[in-house]
């Protein structure tokens, strides 16, 4: 919905903006353009999003799943009538949503002597009896009585969690169902996807761990909300400690948080650490035993990242290692997706990811901030349930061989020593169009897009998305669906109407706008993933030509090589993290590349190269046949009489010279754009750095670095912290900084390598070259 079009749109408007609610009254109901019902699906059926790997988990893949569920519908959570009670009549009809939740029951509890297991158990009375040689040194538990070691524990258990309380849980699920109905038009659940998970949740000595993505801090109430009214219990949901006040944690602990206690760590230093972390693994090794399911967030709230999460990243270690120690035989993971038509946190600023901790006077604020707002409708997906066992089974088994580090692979080629990677594995001038396309200035093709343009995208968007076998999630009139997103994104962008009868829709200059445009799109990124790594490898090898291509040199007729294509995507996808990939174990990068050809020879971005061919003209069928195969590697059509290239290196393609290339193309790398451009800026930042310096300070001066560049040239999309940390991330395991252990923390070196600015300037080049502005 957030497409970024090139129109030959005014600079000056003459008409002032007005109200949205008031010109939605007042637009053209036409535009000359078909006003067609959008539905969710193409042909007969929906696609059922969400099967289980075939080829990582086959056994799963047949359990909990009969071909009756995806026909089944959905079901709107919110909708509670009379007929939810087991009464009747005109006072329960009043009533309902307080009689529903006290008919809620919660299946399974924790058990009463918890404490005495925890602190019996072995691996705590190790830590206890110094056995442990971190938590052994002067002043330890050995000198300590019995009563103060269990009060410890029991201090340390309470940082982790506290009993349920049902009073509070069923009060706080009529304020939060009261709520969600002012707010949210419906949250709508499949049926079929709930049926899976019931299934699951049946199997004996088998508890469930939800892997939720986090798009508002709302998640953590409205997915043990959803659980709990459909009679799948009330699970615990991990939160993040220093995130929260002491008052709101004592509160979310009651309705079944629980927390990571300081210093429980996965390297932890102390004696009161190594403590922490013993009781910490006891307990979940206990909460898994009595089939209590278990929440885990695997990213930050609203980061517009996704990578794994620290917190996320350290309780699936603890569920892996609980397997692992046989304290139960096996977990069921089920992938949880949460989309929002307009998530509640992305509105107030959340998307800098403030460090203050919430409170309960905050959350009440923005919940009277939220009554006055609408946020549109809300769906939950649940995905096929798998086994933990036979997942990490496979995944250890492909993973087995030696893999090069990231280091290895990529710096040789950033210097410019190695120009091969076809055997890595890791499971401008255009023609005219595209090229006043792509010499637009980002704040140009910021400017604007008309209304009937953006319906008629917005129609292709939907299209486009249904064939690559996604469920969008909504249906309706073209026209109301759009007028529906644009008063969603009413503070981000400007309406005005023309004097021809059109209407301009032009986002807002300010930051908020900027990043929370850019927060919505990244929702678009996994569909187009393969089109969009291979559009950037596409812009790479342009960048390299460019130079050497004559003014009057038509690019359009460049040939690129299939091995020049392929050399540039896999470096890209080497540079890429794989949890942005969403790469299954069972996935290559070299098979990867090539789907990403595939792709963009499907959408029509690349054509064929037609070799020259000896046959003559007349037999057009078998040369027909093998142009349509021309970049497939098949050993079929290897033979002397097949037209197929033995050769795949001088297999060869055009970019297409189709009208809506230049904007595809635009839009393909504007997906990728702000994650490699941050890439690009933060190796420009190794001339400033201060290094060696504490990691912490070097992010906050690589944060003011790119606020600062994004205030030159609008790019806030690049101005975020968790963008920071990701080109962080990526540098140390790039090579480029080097990190030593300090006493306050982590402290990073320049290697050695890019301490001279000529290998400096060699980094940003390769970073700058996938972007297109």
């Amino acid at each position: 919905m957030a497409l970024t079009q090139r129109d030959s749109a005014p600079r000056i408007l003459l008409a002032e903006e007005k109200l949205l609610q008031r010109k939605m009254k007042t637009w053209p109901s036409g535009f000359g353009v078909k006003l067609e019902i959008i539905t969710p699906f193409l042909g007969k059926y929906r696609p059922f999003v969400g099967r289980c790997c075939q080829t990582c988990t086959p056994k799963s893949w047949q359990s909990s799943f009969h071909k009756h569920l995806p026909s089944l519908g959905f079901h709107n959570v919110l909708q509670v009538t009379e007929e939810d009670t087991r009464y009747r009549g005109w006072l329960v009809r009043r009533l309902c949503y307080f009689l529903a939740i006290l008919e809620w029951k919660v299946d399974s509890e924790t058990p009463r002597d918890l404490q005495e297991r925890i602190f019996r158990s072995k691996r705590v009375q190790d830590v206890m009896s110094l056995e442990v040689p971190q938590a052994r040194g002067a002043g330890s538990v050995l000198s300590k009585s019995p009563a103060q070691r269990r009060s410890e524990v029991l201090s340390i258990l309470g940082q982790i969690q506290s009993p349920l309380s049902l009073f509070i849980l069923r009060l706080c699920s009529w304020a939060l169902l009261r709520l969600l109905n002012r707010v949210f038009l419906n949250l709508l659940l499949h049926k079929g996807q709930l049926e899976m998970v019931r299934r699951a949740a049946q199997m004996p000595d088998v508890p469930l761990v939800f892997l939720s993505t986090h798009k508002s801090w709302l998640d953590g109430l409205l997915l043990p909300f959803l659980l709990f009214s459909q009679g799948l219990g009330v699970p615990r949901v991990t939160w993040e400690y220093q995130a929260f006040t002491p008052s709101l944690r004592a509160l979310l602990s009651r309705l079944g948080g629980v927390f990571l206690p300081p210093g429980a760590e996965h390297a932890p230093d102390g004696e009161r650490g190594v403590l922490s972390r013993a009781i910490l693994t006891s307990y979940v090794e206990e909460l898994l035993k009595s089939r209590q399911h278990l929440v885990i967030f695997l990213e930050e709230p609203v980061s517009g990242e996704s990578r794994l999460s620290a917190p996320g990243g350290e309780w699936l270690a603890l569920v892996l290692g609980a397997v692992h120690a046989r304290a139960v035989p096996d977990v069921m993971l089920v992938p949880v997706g949460i989309a929002y038509d307009m998530a509640p946190s992305a509105s107030r600023g959340g998307l800098s990811g403030s460090a203050q901790p919430l409170g309960l006077w905050s959350c009440l604020l923005a919940v009277r901030r939220a009554l006055g707002q609408e946020f549109g409708c809300v769906r939950m997906d649940f995905a096929q349930p798998f086994s933990l066992q036979e997942y990490t089974a496979n995944s250890l088994f492909r993973q087995s061989c030696s893999r090069k580090s990231l280091e290895e692979l990529l710096l040789p080629v950033i210097l410019g020593k190695s120009p091969d990677l076809l055997d890595w594995e890791k499971s401008e001038e255009w023609y005219p169009g595209l090229g006043a396309a792509a010499e637009l200035k980002a704040d140009e093709r910021m400017l604007g897009v008309f209304l009937s343009r953006l319906m008629s995208d917005f129609s292709w968007l939907v299209e486009e998305t249904l064939l690559r076998n996604r469920d969008v999630g909504f249906s309706g009139r073209l026209r109301d669906l759009v007028l529906h997103a644009l008063s969603l994104l009413r503070g981000c962008i400007s309406l005005h109407r023309l004097s021809r009868g059109d209407v301009l829709v032009a986002p807002r200059e300010t930051e908020a706008a900027v990043r929370e445009l850019s927060w919505h799109s990244t929702a678009l990124l996994p569909v187009f993933m393969c089109e969009a790594v291979g559009a950037c490898a596409i812009n790479a090898l342009l960048v390299e030509m460019l130079p050497f291509l004559s003014p009057a040199e038509l690019p359009a007729a460049v040939v690129l090589s299939q091995e020049e294509l392929r050399r540039k995507t896999l470096a890209l996808l080497q540079l890429l993290p794989r949890d942005i990939l969403l790469l299954q174990p069972c996935q290559s990068v070299s098979c990867y590349s090539q789907e990403v050809l595939d792709k963009l020879i499907q959408c029509g971005l690349l054509v064929a190269e037609e070799a020259p061919s000896e046959r003559p003209a007349c037999d057009t069928a078998r040369r027909r046949f093998s142009q349509k195969l021309l970049w497939k590697e098949m050993e079929d059509f290897n033979d002397s009489d097949s037209d197929y290239d033995e050769d795949t290196g001088k297999r060869c393609f055009k970019i297409s010279q189709l009208d809506n290339c230049p904007d595809f193309f635009l839009f393909l790398c504007g997906l990728l754009g702000p994650l490699l451009k941050t890439f690009e800026r933060a190796a420009a930042f190794l001339v400033e750095s201060g290094c060696p310096e504490l990691e912490l300070e070097y992010v906050e001066k690589l944060q003011r670095f790119l606020l600062r560049k994004a205030r030159e040239d609008g790019s806030f999309v690049c101005a975020n912290r968790s963008l920071a940390l990701s080109s962080v991330r990526t540098f140390k395991e790039l090579g480029v900084l080097r990190e030593q252990p300090g006493p306050a923390g982590p402290i990073l070196h320049l290697s050695e390598t890019f301490s001279s600015k000529g290998n400096q300037e060699r980094l940003e080049k390769f970073m700058g070259q996938f972007t297109s502005s």
